[in-house]
């Protein structure tokens, strides 16, 4: 059914992310696919510059794939030689995409919260992924908050 599977997270998010990362998982046991877990770093704006130290772009780098590594590490999964991690720059859905392309996925699956007035006038990562992926993708929704 599927082999490759690309799931977008945002290491700021995660609770927005989980429910897609259990879906992903849950599918790749039944169907023995690899699981490629992209973070899409923000590019600093260039008027920031300036304030910020030296290496700090190497420094992100290295914690954003310490991070993900330790997400890895916390998946319900057997064989995790089947789960690779990608950190890259940019615009979200342009790297996601991109990593789709690159991982030849047939899937992505990707978290979305509920809208607000906001997503239905500006649109949402998950939107333009869904508009312009070249593979399916399964948009799961986190669960509402009941009080």
């Amino acid at each position: 059914m599927f082999s490759s599977i690309v799931v977008p997270v945002d290491l700021s998010e995660i609770d927005i992310a989980q429910p897609a990362l259990d879906r992903a998982v849950a599918l790749a046991a039944m169907t023995n696919a690899s699981i490629h877990l992209v973070y899409v770093r923000s590019i600093l704006p260039v008027t920031f510059m300036e304030y910020v130290p030296p290496y700090f772009d190497e420094e992100q780098q290295e914690d954003c794939e310490k991070r993900m590594k330790e997400l890895v590490a916390k998946l319900p999964l057997t064989d995790k030689s089947k789960v690779t991690t990608a950190v890259r720059m940019g615009s979200v859905y342009n790297e996601v995409l991109a990593e789709a392309e690159s991982a030849k996925a047939d899937l992505i699956v990707v978290g979305s919260h509920r809208p607000a007035m906001s997503t239905y006038l500006l649109g949402s990562n998950a939107t333009t992924i869904v508009r312009h992926a070249p593979c399916s993708v399964m948009v799961v929704r986190t669960p509402e908050k009941k009080n």
